[in-house]
């Protein structure tokens, strides 16, 4: 009985817990809908934005019994991550130095899957993204949308440095277009197209969970592009017509993590390839900045700077009433106030 009564409990909790979280995000999307509620794209969006929401519901209710007993608990597994929904907001009345109105929300699913055991250890991370944003006179517009995928298996060579295999994955949820002065817009991106998957044996210095640097001399790294118009247009360095490219290189992937105080903590993420089959000095470079700070217990501020330099990734440019295609630097900025929940 006690046992029967115990599990009823623990049912009881985790239902309450989920129903509380969700409460508030219903709300706080019941806003967003009643305010841009004749907007289409946000209607179109909305049900991708609550399928993330229900995603992160798993992570809300992750504290049980289960993982408190420790005669179930698997010491090898150390699961964690965090679920994050930022807004921003500008809105101008009768202001006589000008303004735009506009209004942002996105939505972070960051978890991490980590196995340790003797002189084996197996890091993995998931990234789900999502994010739009208004503007009066331009309407709704993503400014952010990925999924990436990490994981890197090592066996101790020396004391923090481990034999590895790295994998990478990456793309993104939508279409992405790119808008001319007309408010018009061309088609540049879409579900696996394009898609990155880099792997390959290597080798990591490995301070910590929050320090760790693996360089693979030997990875292969594919572009797929499951889109017909962006495949007949030889987009992202693909040969027109066809869906893949190949590249052989090497790759280094770092990641450094430090506490500037108890309650700001600064995230750094960089990626590099070099392709060995084609100009290797044309390196492809990603690297994300991110600053949390935390306000309360799961009030946070975020902000974060994402800079690319794709050697293959030509960005649309007028010049003179000509349309011209050049690689150039990309830059993304996101910051917001919001909520976060770790577990």
């Amino acid at each position: 009985m006690k046992g029967e009564k115990l599990t009823k409990f623990l049912k009881l909790r985790k239902f309450r817990n989920n129903y509380s979280i969700w409460f508030y995000l219903r709300r706080i999307v019941d806003l967003i809908v009643d305010k841009f509620s004749n907007r289409t794209l946000m209607k179109q969006t909305l049900p991708l934005l609550l399928l993330l929401l229900c995603l992160s519901l798993p992570g809300f209710s992750q504290t049980t019994a289960a993982t408190k007993d420790s005669t179930h608990k698997d010491t090898a597994w150390k699961i964690h991550g965090q679920n994050t929904f930022l807004i921003s907001q500008s809105s101008f009345s009768n202001w006589a130095a000008g303004g735009v109105n506009s209004f942002a929300a996105n939505l972070v699913l960051d978890y991490d899957f980590d196995y340790k055991k003797a002189d084996w250890s197996w890091d993995n991370k998931a990234i789900f993204g999502y994010g739009l944003s208004d503007q009066t006179g331009l309407g709704w517009r993503k400014n952010d949308d990925r999924i990436i995928l990490n994981s890197l298996l090592g066996y101790k060579a020396a004391k923090n440095w481990l034999y590895t295999f790295y994998a990478n994955f990456q793309t993104q949820l939508t279409n992405g277009y790119s808008y001319n002065s007309a408010n018009q817009g061309t088609l540049i991106s879409a579900l696996f197209a394009p898609a990155y998957l880099t792997f390959g044996p290597g080798f990591a210095y490995k301070q910590s969970d929050n320090f760790r640097i693996n360089i693979s001399p030997l990875a292969a790294r594919i572009t797929f592009l499951d889109n017909d118009s962006l495949s007949s247009a030889g987009a992202f360095g693909v040969t027109p017509g066809n869906k893949s490219l190949f590249e052989f290189g090497a790759s280094l992937d770092a990641y450094y993590k430090i506490n500037l105080t108890n309650n700001i903590a600064f995230e750094n993420i960089l990626k590099l390839y070099s392709n060995y089959l084609a100009q290797p000095q044309n390196i492809y470079m990603d690297y994300t900045a991110n600053i949390f700070m935390k306000v309360s217990k799961i009030v946070t501020v975020n902000a974060g700077v994402e800079l690319i330099s794709d050697p293959l990734a030509k960005i649309a440019v007028m010049n003179n009433g000509v349309t011209e295609y050049h690689s150039l630097l990309q830059t993304k900025q996101i910051f917001g106030a919001g909520v976060t929940y770790k577990f």
